[in-house]
């Protein structure tokens, strides 16, 4: 036994992955040949296909640290975002971590309440209009501009209309080759700003300012322009594709569930117009709260993650060489039939605090788990909550197209087609 290749012991695919095919429905199907655990080779390297709730405490929580590096699929993030916070490894990524995660606390959330709700305002008097004159809206296309808006004034604050018209390419652009060559200019711009913040000595307490302020634990030093640069177009990208890309699902199952939207609806109707949403209330509309994790278990923005082991390890019985690429697709897990009764269906009663307590973690990991989780998670569920709570007490989306939506496996989870519906004010 001691001459044999213990990775030839894990079943899989003989064929490899053509590049030509979508990956998500690739992963799906040998799923459901091979079950949680599977070699496959994609990308031209070894993989092991994960989809064990138990392998993926292992590979992203209990030995994270042996899987702290990225694996190949990172390659295409950082050829448009060059070395950020998602495709950074090892200690570099560990202090720009720390020093990123102040703009994402609690306090930093807050003081971004009236620019969340300023955006949404905005679009709620578009869509009334439109619901007065029967007009159809294009709500993948207007949650993307209002969330583009939200993430730009946050990220900038009053260097917002200096910037803004450059960086419309974010929501109008699909994500080609010339997109990744006209966003990477756009760094030229971040780094003027910082210059001009600097020479005018301003500390303001936007998410650029609380991120030129903090320092290197170790060095004491601040973060170099040119990275500090490199994080806010990472920080844009993600900010605002992860966040439009929920709500613009969640509108979608709302309007196919119109029993789920009203009684969403009848709980917000707590929440007093006029007011800005503050995140300790949040916790006082449970049935919104189960909502937007119905929608994040269906279609997680984040539905690939991929490590490297960085040394030999085991998950279970299956031996993983070093050098190994591991993947992991919440979508895939957050569809597991041994965990979820019904997984297709949108019911957020499943996440009743009671229910799901025989299921073993993470069964929901929609924007990561571990170490390495997305430090945009509570500012991206923030601003989805705030959303519903801003619109949906007062306005509802009709949708009569009849064919399910196709999902477009990129680097985030987005609709094929953008979604049409017909604007309804709600009766008092």
């Amino acid at each position: 036994m001691a001459n044999i290749d213990r990775r030839h012991l894990l079943p899989g695919p003989n064929e490899q992955f053509n590049s030509t095919d979508d990956l998500l429905i690739w992963i799906g199907e040998h799923f459901d040949r091979f079950g949680d655990i599977y070699r496959a080779s994609v990308y031209g390297r070894d993989v092991y296909v994960v989809t064990s709730p138990e392998y993926v405490q292992h590979v992203l929580v209990n030995n994270w640290k042996n899987y702290l590096r990225k694996g190949q699929a990172i390659k295409r993030i950082s050829i448009l975002l060059g070395k950020g916070l998602i495709s950074s490894n090892g200690e570099f990524w560990f202090n720009q971590r720390r020093m990123m995660q102040a703009a994402f606390s609690r306090t930093a959330i807050n003081a971004q309440a009236d620019v969340i709700t300023s955006a949404n305002q905005a679009l709620l008097d578009k869509w009334r209009l439109a619901a007065q004159k029967h007009s159809i809206v294009n709500v993948t296309k207007d949650i993307s501009r209002m969330v583009l808006e939200v993430t730009l004034r946050a990220i900038f604050g009053s260097d917002y209309p200096r910037i803004s018209a450059h960086f419309e390419i974010v929501s109008e652009k699909s994500r080609d080759l010339e997109f990744a060559q006209m966003f990477g200019e756009l760094g030229k711009v971040i780094v003027e700003v910082i210059a001009s913040r600097r020479l005018q000595n301003i500390a303001n307490a936007d998410i650029l300012g609380i991120i030129m302020h903090a320092r290197n634990r170790d060095s004491g030093q601040p973060m170099p322009d040119a990275q500090l640069a490199r994080e806010v177009m990472t920080l844009i990208i993600a900010g605002h594709e992860t966040t439009a890309s929920v709500l613009n699902w969640t509108w979608y199952l709302l309007s196919k569930h119109p029993m789920i939207d009203a009684k969403m609806c009848e709980e917000i109707r707590g929440f007093h117009p006029g007011k800005v949403p503050r995140t300790e209330t949040f916790d006082k509309y449970v049935y919104t709260q189960q909502v937007i994790n119905e929608a994040l278990r269906l279609y997680p923005p984040l539905w690939l993650m991929t490590r490297r082991a960085l040394n030999d390890d085991h998950l279970g019985k299956y031996f993983v060489p070093a050098g190994t690429d591991i993947y992991i697709s919440p979508y895939v897990i957050q569809r597991h039939p041994k965990f979820w009764e019904l997984p297709d269906k949108f019911d957020p009663d499943r996440f009743v605090q009671t229910s799901g307590a025989n299921r073993l973690e993470p069964t929901m990991c929609p924007f990561g788990a571990g170490p390495r989780k997305c430090v945009g998670e509570a500012l991206a569920r923030s601003e989805i909550q705030m959303h519903l709570m801003l619109i949906a007490r007062d306005m509802r989306l009709r949708n009569d197209e009849p064919d399910t939506p196709k999902a477009v496996a990129g680097v985030n989870l987005l609709s094929r087609q953008d979604f049409f519906m017909t604007p309804e004010i709600r009766a008092s």
